[in-house]
């Protein structure tokens, strides 16, 4: 394992900082800040693993240091065993560089100029707006052209393919992307899309990337995301998804991709956003049907056909898939002017405290859970979404892994209904291996309580 230690500097991508924004994040703060600023710096470093265990990654790294230099017209940065494959002759790769100091630049805002207390809805609202005005994110100009996309990191070679398909029909249409900024049903659509964009002399693509600490080093950002946003932790990055994009796309997926889906259909159940157009499409290739089919039943089951209206289902239909995806846009825009609401921001749409506060998976909380009918239903889903928030903390976190370690498997209860579907589903996508990039055999993160009649 190739390591290379160097000393780079920013340039112009950072511009200009303050004395006080140097002294900052040379100083580094508490032992919590330089922890998080070495795992996700080293994830950056590490683009392109095929190692889906954070755990794993740390220890294998568990040498690698970063330290940050005060200098009089800016910053240095010293790195010590880091990753060779993030360096070319020695240099570090440049959108690698990009990665690095958007790191910074995330880490220092949301500790350092992040003064709003997050105490309710209408702060946690305003502070994603902020972090993703800080990163440059919102663009006031533009009519709405962003596609998010959603899917498993963990996905088989045809499916990555299709997504390449889908992307590339998007960018035919000058569609921009934004998605988790890992590997697999992440990178798929980017890639694809910027293909077409070139086809097109498109050249101000957009491959916005949204991630977080706990998840950041089991699935690194790809090299195509040309805007990377690091949020404070899940609830705020998938908030940052529903705010800014336009239309949305998922690909097959696992336990993460659920946790998704989950969130977005408990925001769009709520009684506020009923009028609201929000195009939501699920598709794959044509060995990707009785995967639908499943994620259907599952989402029928617990939370009725209401649920299943909010989207459509396209099988092996790329083009249809961008068709839709323009149209769903251009409505988008017309309900967004009808009702004076910002194309780069959804103020307009209702999300629940439940949805917005972060929720620590551990042993207790997970046993916790409110998995039962007699709640309405989008509480329901906000649960469902917690459940499988742990089952990825279990899976590619390194607390979660630690908890499960000492432990043993998070235990979740509910109604047998739920919990049958529930273990339907997950059954399946272990059999499917979506669980994980290991070819080894799975070995669960959680046990269902009195999941069978």
């Amino acid at each position: 394992m190739n390591q290379i230690s160097t000393s780079i500097s920013p340039d112009e991508i950072m511009g200009t900082l303050s004395q006080s924004e140097i002294n900052s994040l040379a100083e580094a703060g508490s032992k919590e800040l330089y922890d998080t600023l070495r795992r996700c710096s080293l994830a950056v470093l590490n683009c392109g693993s095929e190692i889906d265990d954070s755990k794993l990654i740390f220890e294998q790294y568990k040498d690698y240091n970063i330290h940050i230099h005060r200098r009089s017209r800016g910053i240095r940065l010293d790195l010590h065993n880091a990753p060779a494959s993030a360096f070319v002759d020695g240099e570090i790769i440049r959108g690698i560089k990009e990665h690095l100091f958007a790191v910074i630049r995330d880490i220092l805002y949301v500790n350092n100029e992040l003064s709003i207390s997050l105490d309710n809805s209408s702060n946690i609202t305003n502070a994603v707006f902020y972090i993703l005005r800080n990163a440059n994110i919102l663009r006031p100009a533009e009519d709405p052209n962003l596609v998010v996309c959603w899917g498993g990191h963990a996905i088989q070679r045809h499916e990555y393919d299709y997504t390449k398909e889908v992307g590339h029909e998007l960018g035919l249409r000058k569609l921009n992307i934004c998605t988790g900024c890992g590997p697999g049903a992440m990178k798929g659509p980017m890639k694809g899309a910027n293909i077409a964009h070139a086809k097109q002399r498109h050249t101000s693509g957009r491959y916005i990337g949204f991630t977080e600490p706990g998840i950041i080093a089991a699935e690194s950002p790809n090299p195509i995301v040309n805007d990377l946003v690091i949020f404070p932790d899940i609830e705020k990055r998938l908030e940052a998804f529903v705010r800014t994009g336009h239309a949305f796309i998922v690909f097959p997926g696992g336990a993460g991709t659920a946790e998704e889906i989950l969130y977005l259909l408990g925001i769009l159940l709520h009684p506020d956003n009923s009028d609201m157009p929000f195009p939501l499409i699920f598709t794959g290739p044509k060995e990707c049907k009785e995967y639908f089919k499943q994620l259907d039943i599952f989402i029928g089951t617990t939370l009725g056909e209401k649920a299943r209206q909010k989207y459509k289902i396209i099988i092996d239909d790329p083009e249809e898939v961008a068709r839709q995806s323009l149209k769903g846009v251009q409505d988008v825009r017309d309900f967004r002017r009808k009702n004076s609401d910002a194309y780069y921001y959804n103020w307009n749409l209702k999300i629940d405290s439940s949805f917005q506060f972060p929720f620590h998976p551990d042993h207790q909380s997970m046993a916790s859970l409110e998995l039962h009918a007699q709640q309405p239903t989008h509480e329901l889903a906000a649960n469902l979404r917690k459940a499988f928030s742990g089952i990825v903390a279990g899976n590619i976190k390194v607390n979660g892994i630690r908890a499960i370690e000492e432990h043993g498997p998070f235990k979740i209860n509910g109604d047998k209904t739920i919990l049958q579907a529930l273990d339907n589903l997950l059954c399946a996508f272990v059999a499917q291996k979506r669980m994980k990039l290991t070819k080894d055999n799975y070995t669960p993160c959680y046990q269902l309580v009195d999941a069978h009649p």
